[in-house]
């Protein structure tokens, strides 16, 4: 199913169905396919939302994790977004946290991290910049997965155009180095938000360790492993991840104002 491109000022994104925002935050070498199965399950319950972060279009400067959190941040500004469930895969997730970290976190209701670097990352940025090489970078996409046939060739010839661009490889450099630098470790105890942890046990690119340090410095998180997967489960798994993140948000209290007296009450219900 292809999705209509949308466009509000600069910003370039998807939003498909109704409910509470779901925000999805791709990776560095992400791609809307990434998402499609995710997409078509939630937006009969939310309205899903798909940013295109520009992560290799930014001028060099700003060609960083920060870079990226403020452009989220403008983008959920201008477009007034509340009540929102951010989820960020990889690099996506690593600048949901600098968004909520930097920003008053009150249009944020939950975050969602799935191989998301912030505390370690086996950073594909050192070695993927083996311009003109199809092979080795076949290799280097197959390790994002379990099961290596997910490297499709029509994935690793996305990868390949963009790693035989000179200009991008050298974003790419940039963003992985800003994630290492970006080390979130003393921060995350800021986070109060419910925050669902789903990782690959398998994941060779932010290991379980990195799952389960998260779990243990973000105080309101709750892990969940995912066994014969990798780097991407949205991608590599998709229903088991969609049935892991239903769950998640169906037990979130729902906050509803009764008009006759102004009070609050709170119901249960996937929004």
């Amino acid at each position: 199913m292809q999705y209509e491109i949308k466009q509000h000022d600069k910003f370039s994104y998807i939003e498909e169905g109704e409910g509470e925002p779901l925000v999805l935050l791709h990776g560095l070498f992400g791609a809307l396919s990434n998402f499609r199965p995710l997409i078509d399950y939630f937006k009969q319950y939310n309205k899903v939302i798909v940013p295109m972060l520009p992560l290799l279009d930014m001028d060099i400067l700003h060609t960083s994790v920060s870079g990226l959190a403020k452009y989220v941040h403008r983008f959920i500004e201008i477009r007034d977004y509340k009540n929102i469930h951010l989820l960020g895969n990889s690099l996506g997730g690593h600048v949901g946290l600098v968004y909520l970290l930097k920003n008053e976190n009150s249009r944020v209701k939950t975050a969602t991290l799935t191989g998301s670097s912030g505390l370690f990352e086996s950073a594909m940025g050192d070695s993927y910049p083996k311009r003109g090489d199809r092979e080795y970078i076949r290799k280097k996409t197959e390790y994002t997965f379990y099961d290596p046939a997910m490297a499709t060739d029509e994935l690793v010839e996305e990868v390949f155009s963009i790693t035989n661009n000179r200009l991008k490889v050298i974003k790419i450099i940039a963003l992985a180095k800003s994630a290492i630098r970006n080390n979130l470790e003393k921060e995350l105890q800021e986070i109060k938000i419910p925050v669902l942890l789903i990782w690959g046990k398998n994941d060779n690119i932010t290991p379980p360790f990195v799952a389960e340090e998260f779990h243990k410095l973000i105080p309101n998180s709750e892990l969940h492993f995912i066994d014969k997967c990798g780097h991407a489960p949205m991608m590599e798994v998709p229903e088991e991840f969609n049935n892991i993140l239903f769950k998640f948000l169906k037990n979130i209290p729902l906050l509803q104002q009764k008009p006759e007296d102004g009070s609050l009450s709170i119901n249960k219900a996937l929004c």
